[in-house]
């Protein structure tokens, strides 16, 4: 390597550069080399000619840290839209990031931020940049950092903004979305040193597209017993279509609950989503057969893939992102220790604010991407799939796809009774019409079914109603949740969920 570049260390890395041939030419980086040693002198080399520019040249997932001795500078980069974690601390006068947070905390005294837990029990994820540790933050996605052993600025370089353009017809921007698509997954079939690739595949259209438009050899999926969220069977017949192989991970109860203090611990933080639990046990088992798998994930957010999506708020409301649930006055039921100046408003008011004037899709997405996307969706996929051993590619969360996607006028996408209807038209040059518009099922777990059969549920109870939960909460709301659960208000499992995995993660991290 040049002796140009020996004054920048990269003192962290974690993703994948998608267009990593475009840049070797760019910067004059001679082949053949290993893979770790292409992404160092990529990394190197691309801050020496751009600086902290170098983010806008990458397409990919990245979460990266460098220092330049010259400068006496650290500098911190995380991907646009957020596909991989970073968290930070500059306790003790020293800067520490990792894409683990557990690694963060290590060297430092951990105390629970009580603020995220109030926001955690409003969304069911930590929303923003502050953490469940105090003094201890995430970067956001699509900022750089700048530290100098005194000061930590953050500086901005996206923001998913959306800019309707009208000139083009429904088919002439599905045409460019379908070459966008061409483009992002020749680059993935060029990287030669993963030869062998999988890729996890649901009902729906987004994983449906991405396996016929892939290298994938097999497409995997999860399954239930109970009828009405097995998605097993549309999926076999969509591998069959594009002739790709199929394998399907049975989930039990057992399992489930089994497997649920695990994946919190690698989480590092509370995560209400149920669906991260299902998605864990699918990585264990494809992990037995690829180390590179393919997901969907950034269609819905991009395109307008969620319900919320559709439905219209009052105007004198803020759009709190797609998932959220509880309202402020819940909350303050439930947890003691109430701070009465903190909203369930607060992570969300300035963008959505920022987006005035804007068409009431566009503004949605934006917080979506921006909160929602990277807070609940990238925290699973990341985590979840680097502990179980396998490396995660979203080549559908590409900037690229997303610059095509900002164009797209909103009434473009729901046509038909169709959501991210211009994105369907696209994969339906690859797909037969009855999977390019087949309705939307999601990744739904039968959690709920679960929760409340006593034949699961004890294990659950103990922890609801023991003495890290009298420490929060009022157990005389949580048990009339509990007792109103049981009786048949489905409504309730997602909010005592989110609490049993919050003491959970207390009682492994504490």
């Amino acid at each position: 390597m040049s002796n140009t570049v020996n004054h920048i260390q990269i003192t962290y890395f974690s993703g994948y550069i998608r267009n990593w041939q475009k840049l070797c030419g760019e910067l004059s980086i001679a082949l053949p080399l290993s893979r770790e040693e292409r992404e160092e002198a990529i990394l190197k080399n691309a801050f020496i000619k751009w600086g902290t520019e170098l983010p806008q040249h990458l397409f990919g997932m990245f979460a990266v840290a460098l220092y330049d001795e010259n400068a006496k500078k650290h500098y911190m980069f995380r991907d646009p839209v957020g596909q991989k974690q970073m968290f930070y601390t500059t306790a003790g006068g020293e800067l520490v990031c990792s894409g683990d947070i557990d690694a963060v905390v290590a060297g430092i005294e951990k105390r629970l931020n009580t603020r995220m837990l109030q926001q955690y029990l409003f969304y069911g994820y930590p929303i923003g940049t502050e953490t469940f540790y105090e003094n201890v933050f995430k970067m956001p996605a699509g900022h750089f950092a700048e530290w100098d052993g005194r000061s930590l600025t953050l500086h901005r370089y996206f923001m998913p903004l959306f800019e309707p353009d009208t000139g083009k017809t429904v088919d002439e921007w599905a045409d460019e979305i379908a070459r966008v698509v061409e483009e992002i997954c020749a680059e993935e079939k060029a990287d030669t040193e993963l030869p062998y690739k999988e890729s996890f595949l649901s009902g729906g259209v987004d994983s449906s597209y991405l396996l016929a438009a892939s290298d994938a050899v097999c497409a995997n999926t999860v399954g239930y017993d109970e009828e009405g969220f097995d998605e097993s069977s549309p999926a076999r017949r969509t591998a069959e279509i594009v002739g790709k192989g199929f394998r399907v991970k049975h989930i039990s109860p057992e399992e489930y609950f089994e497997r649920i203090p695990t994946v919190i611990d690698k989480m590092g933080q509370p995560l209400g989503d149920a669906s991260a639990v299902a998605f864990s046990l699918g990585c264990q088992a494809v992990g037995e057969f690829a180390k590179v798998v393919y997901s969907g994930e950034g269609i819905d957010e991009f395109f307008g893939g969620y319900n919320a999506h559709k439905r219209e708020i009052p105007k004198e409301w803020t759009y709190l992102t797609c998932s959220h649930i509880m309202n402020n006055e819940v909350v303050k039921s439930l947890l003691r220790g109430y701070d009465d100046t903190l909203s369930a408003e607060e992570p969300v008011r300035a963008l959505w604010e920022a987006t005035e004037g804007q068409e009431p899709l566009a503004r949605k997405l934006t917080v979506d991407i921006s909160l929602w996307l990277e807070g609940d969706i990238y925290l699973n996929t990341d985590r979840t799939s680097t502990a179980c051993g396998i490396e995660l590619h979203t080549p559908f969360s590409d900037v690229r796809l997303f610059n095509v996607a900002k164009k797209i006028p909103a009434s473009y996408e729901f046509m038909e009774g169709q959501n991210k209807y211009v994105f369907r038209k696209a994969a339906a040059k690859l797909l037969p019409e009855e999977v390019a518009f087949r309705k939307k099922v999601g990744f739904p777990v039968p959690v709920r079914k679960w929760l409340a059969d006593e034949r699961f549920n004890k294990p659950v109870a103990d922890v609801l109603f023991g003495a890290t939960s009298q420490k929060f909460f009022r157990q005389e709301e949580l048990r009339d949740w509990w007792t109103r659960f049981l009786g048949g208000e489905a409504l309730f499992w997602n909010r005592i969920y989110a609490v049993y995995v919050f003491l959970l993660w207390y009682d492994l991290k504490f």
